[in-house]
């Protein structure tokens, strides 16, 4: 296992993290959280033996294999799967000794080869390859044919083609979109070496992690269970250091009132004195609060139509081909769309066109005459004027606001004191999207189109923006593999496939589900001959008949986890009222005797509700399967 025994690391000569001891276990999924500069990439430094400890230390197995994802893709002519396939060391040192090798060597080769499954490790590299959203004729072409983000997922790839003890994972969604991602989660749901993850992604860290490692305040610390687990235990953690703050500082007070008002007095300075010394061991508990450096809000639209926007019978695409046909729907004020759909099928492409960036080919998109559209996608982030200061932005767009107020709006997005008057050049890919949305919010739109919002944001960050989003009064299109955040913010979907855009009956649940569907259809119908088209009518049936049978499933499980859920918080109530001191004097012997046996019968309910819930849950997802 990894051990952590009371470990300081340190860059550019600032402890990072300090004091800090864990132990991960083998097959245990570890998420690494914690503010952007808090030392989550130090630690992984330290893992992969690019970093020394100031002091304490680390061990970890020595016959571990360690995979984790490299930053930097040669522009080589090895084609993607050969490039995947790299990520097997041991696949491909015997692919080069058996080009040379004979006889009884070449024998015990193949024996190797047979040993490690190698027959199907071209398969599984195909297989990685097209889950995260490669298609099977890019499998051939040359790694240098690909843009950055596609190398990153080459990376991933050969990273995850690597027969590993142990995973290390550096935001791997950035650069994906949320089909790759939901094909991502379930195939490390399944991983089954040891995992350490760092994401800002919240649904990925729930659906992935058995344990969260929280970076906070120069110390890493270990939580047992997924993100939302670490969430309430740390709320409730940090209430309870609040209590005994504000207990501690009420005695306190009492203690320097004494002090200071019987020090001069000689009959009572001896116990004046004594309670002073008291007043200095004391130690005080700090204050608990969870600062975050981001708040913000949209301001009311200046103007806000009846009617912001309508497409009709439109197409939208390139060079006279079109990617998408008869798209057709209007945008009206609190109207709040999700965007999904497969890699390629024309998401950001339908975006740019209602942002004026592509025109229909054919059709009509009509615009109100006080339509005002806030546009963020990540072309205008490296178009931002690298030499020129974040407050120097916002002058552009507003040369009659006072300095002051100008300062102060950059503050509530993470831009303060010296950071708000440097160039913008050495500004991380974080900061850049940062004051993109906040160049986006200040000009008071009423029609957000916003592609892919939260790459390379934080939690913080991605929680402020929700925050932002759910209060926003005009219209919103979003595209993004956020789970988390398309739930918050979004009422309704629109799915982009195969050329059309309509409206999505279901949640991402169901997309989900529809994704497994529509590979299973795409399997069967492999064997007919290609002049045989797919019967699309017949796998829009296959897919709702296959929800209606999950349906029954899913209620049973939504009633076991409503149920566990008011289970846990009835045991937390008779946990505060047994940490209650006066509950153990005599005259309560009673009422002790009934909140134990309460809390002995509570907990085996939990015990009972939880084995129910994660047999109906195990019961979906094989359904789903």
């Amino acid at each position: 296992m990894l051990v952590f025994s009371d470990i300081s690391l340190r860059r550019g000569g600032r402890e990072l993290i300090g004091d800090s001891s864990f132990s991960i276990h083998p097959g245990q999924k570890a998420g690494l959280t914690g503010a952007n500069g808090t030392g989550k990439s130090t630690l992984f430094a330290l893992i992969m033996q690019e970093l020394s400890l100031e002091s304490g230390q680390f061990s970890m197995p020595p016959n571990w294999v360690l995979a984790h994802v490299a930053q930097h893709t040669p522009a080589s002519e090895q084609t993607a799967l050969e490039y995947a396939l790299e990520g097997d060391a041991e696949f491909a040192s015997l692919q080069v000794q058996m080009k040379t090798a004979e006889g009884e060597h070449l024998a015990q080769l193949l024996g190797q080869l047979e040993a490690i499954d190698g027959y199907t490790t071209e398969s599984r590299a195909a297989a990685l390859l097209q889950g995260l959203g490669f298609k099977n004729e890019q499998l051939s072409h040359p790694v240098s044919s690909f843009s950055g983000g596609w190398r990153m997922r080459l990376n991933l790839a050969q990273a995850l083609m690597c027969r590993s003890d142990l995973l290390l994972l550096d935001e791997p969604t950035n650069h994906l979109d949320l089909d790759a991602v939901i094909w991502l989660q379930q195939w490390l749901i399944q991983y089954p070496g040891t995992l350490i993850l760092i994401s800002h992604d919240r649904e990925f860290l729930d659906a992935v992690t058995t344990h969260i490692i929280h970076v906070e305040h120069q110390r890493a610390t270990l939580y047992t269970g997924n993100y939302s687990s670490f969430e309430k235990l740390r709320a409730e953690r940090l209430a309870q250091q609040q209590s005994t703050y504000e207990k501690q500082q009420r005695e306190v007070a009492h203690i320097r009132k004494y002090v200071d008002r019987f020090r001069a007095q000689a009959t009572k300075a001896r116990q004046a004195q004594s309670r002073l010394k008291a007043l200095e061991r004391m130690e005080l508990v700090a204050q608990a609060h969870i600062h975050s450096p981001f708040k913000f809000s949209f301001l009311e639209p200046r103007k806000l139509p009846d009617r912001l926007l309508n497409i009709t019978e439109a197409s939208i695409g390139y060079d006279e081909t079109p990617i998408i046909s008869n798209v057709d729907f209007q945008l009206m004020p609190g109207q709040r769309i999700g965007l999904i759909g497969p890699n390629g099928a024309g998401k950001s492409t339908l975006i740019k066109c209602l942002a004026g960036e592509l025109p229909v080919m054919a059709g009509e998109l009509w615009e109100a005459q006080d339509l005002h559209i806030g546009y963020f996608a990540q072309h205008q982030v490296e178009q931002l004027h690298v030499d020129q200061t974040p407050l120097q932005h916002m002058r552009h767009l507003d040369k009659e606001a006072r300095e002051q107020d100008l300062r102060n709006y950059l503050g509530g997005f993470g831009f303060q004191g010296e950071r708000v008057d440097e160039a913008v050049a050495p500004f991380s890919g974080g900061e850049k999207a940062r004051l993109v949305l906040a160049l986006t919010v200040y000009q008071r739109p009423n029609l957000l189109l916003l592609d892919e919002p939260t790459n390379h944001l934080d939690l913080d960050m991605r929680h402020a923006l929700s925050m932002a989003l759910q209060a926003f009064e005009g219209a919103m299109v979003i595209v993004s593999h956020d789970r988390h955040l398309l739930k918050s913010v979004t009422d309704e979907y629109v799915i982009v496939d195969s050329g059309v855009a309509k409206p999505f009956e279901g949640d991402l649940d169901d997309y989900s589900q529809w994704l497994k569907t529509r590979e299973q259809a795409r399997a069967n119908a492999a064997p007919a001959s290609d002049d045989k088209p797919v019967n699309r009518k017949d796998i829009r049936k296959q897919e709702a008949e296959q929800r209606k049978q999950l349906q029954p499933l899913k209620k049973v499980m939504d009633k076991h986890e409503k149920a566990l859920d008011k289970l846990v918080a009835k045991a937390a109530e008779l946990e505060k009222q047994l940490a209650d001191p006066d509950i153990y004097s005599e005259e309560n012997k009673d009422k002790l005797k009934a909140l134990l046996l309460s809390k002995r019968d509570v907990d085996a309910e939990v015990e009972q509700t939880e084995l129910a819930w994660m047999d109906a849950s195990e019961a979906y997802e094989q359904a789903m399967c």
